[in-house]
């Protein structure tokens, strides 16, 4: 006895997911590029910070680098038309997986704010207050964590737009 699974069609298109340089010419596609750039700087500018409090910046780094690795692996896949013999598949994952990079980099952004907040409770205080996972601050590191929480809230909303855009198409 033979079971009738679910039959894929031997070939189909993607319409709606562009391959090669289109992908930079269409409007939740071209995102990535954003997406990539800014992540990058909340990388550069995370790493570049003292360790203010380990577990955000290690949160912080962990998302940042990940993000960026996985939106790298699947502009690759638009780029080189990978995603061509998987129907609609691609257009899920796309979906799925920038929601879930916007709901990380929210937290993040959060916890990048958290970390510049509690940097500048430091600085004016002469008794700074040292709590257990705290490990010291300075005005550079403050600053870098301000506009670190900027560009991590920016593509947070990327994400998020992307996600949204996705979805609707």
């Amino acid at each position: 006895m033979t079971t009738q699974g679910i039959q894929m069609p031997s070939s189909c298109e993607v319409p709606d997911i562009p391959c090669g340089l289109k992908v930079f010419r269409t409007l939740p596609y071209a995102f990535i590029l954003i997406e990539l750039m800014l992540g990058c700087w909340v990388w550069i500018l995370v790493a570049a910070t003292g360790v203010v409090i380990a577990i955000n910046n290690g949160w912080v780094m962990y998302v940042s680098v990940s993000c960026f690795f996985f939106s790298l692996i699947l502009l690759m896949v638009y780029v080189f038309g990978l995603h061509k013999n998987n129907c609609g598949t691609w257009r899920i994952v796309d979906v799925i997986y920038h929601g879930i990079a916007a709901i990380f980099y929210l937290s993040a952004a959060v916890l990048v704010v958290n970390s510049a907040i509690m940097c500048n409770a430091t600085l004016g205080a002469a008794v700074p207050p040292i709590p257990p996972f705290y490990l010291g601050c300075a005005l550079v590191n403050y600053r870098l964590l301000c506009a670190a929480s900027v560009f991590a809230f920016v593509t947070s909303l990327l994400y998020m737009l992307h996600s949204f855009q996705s979805y609707v198409r």
